[in-house]
């Protein structure tokens, strides 16, 4: 693994549910957190509707810009499950049953004394070309084609999903990461904290700010690729806010 290389990713989240506010997206945050884990940075997230061509849009337009594009949702069995059609048009490639899908599922249904009908077949259509990511937990794979990951819309399937990927991308070091919290306000540090980037340049401070019982406080996380660095800004940080009458709560408030 390269420490010096910067490996990057983008997430389509694809669903008119989760534009229509009627599901909350919780994909998002796990797959930003396990890339961290893979050393490679989510840089930008899209939400599309069910429609095949703005999917197709989208996918083209972020998959020239990064190294690995992951999208969620639309690979269900229902006539709105349009992701794998949309994928394999932006790859220009056709859309085919996977042996090995098909396999899978007419275990994972036979097992249970279901038949495989044709709409739960629609799980086994991926583009032509595809690999596929394991599912434990509902039998219909994910589907993997170059740098380009197509999963789940539930999140504890998405999960599975990338615990099955895990290791499995090659990526730069991973973030480390430390949170403190102060009941000071963010103009009042802007400055201490404008110091501890240009002190430690491989570190970004991100700055949380909060209002909780009438008092402003914010917690700052500081990351780097570098244990070292983040330590020592933890340090500078904790010592410049305490000097301006701070008190430092480590692990953040």
């Amino acid at each position: 693994m390269s420490d010096e290389r910067i490996w990057t990713a983008a997430v389509l989240v694809i669903g008119d549910e989760i534009l229509s506010g009627r599901t909350q997206d919780k994909n998002v945050a796990q797959i930003a957190t396990w890339l961290d884990a893979q050393g490679i940075r989510l840089r930008e997230v899209r939400i599309v509707p069910d429609v095949e061509q703005e999917i197709v849009d989208a996918l083209n337009a972020v998959r020239a810009r990064y190294d690995y594009v992951f999208t969620t949702g639309g690979i269900g069995p229902t006539h709105d499950d349009i992701t794998v059609d949309a994928v394999a048009k932006a790859l220009g490639v056709g859309v085919i049953v996977h042996p090995d899908a098909r396999a899978i599922l007419e275990r994972y249904y036979g097992g249970r004394g279901l038949e495989l009908t044709e709409a739960r077949l629609r799980m086994a259509r991926t583009p032509d070309g595809a690999e596929l990511i394991p599912n434990r937990m509902s039998g219909a794979p994910g589907i993997r084609i170059g740098n380009l990951f197509v999963m789940a819309g539930v999140p504890h399937i998405t999960a599975g999903m990338l615990d099955a990927l895990t290791g499995q991308l090659e990526g730069g070091a991973p973030l480390v990461a430390h949170t403190i919290g102060a009941w000071s306000p963010e103009s009042e540090v802007a400055d201490l904290l404008r110091r501890g980037e240009k002190q430690y340049p491989g570190v970004v401070i991100g700055s949380y700010p909060f209002f909780r019982d009438g008092k402003v406080g914010a917690n700052f996380v500081i990351r780097s690729t570098s244990a070292a660095d983040v330590a020592a800004c933890v340090a500078m940080l904790t010592a410049g806010l305490e000097a301006a009458g701070y008190a430092v709560t480590d692990g953040g408030i």
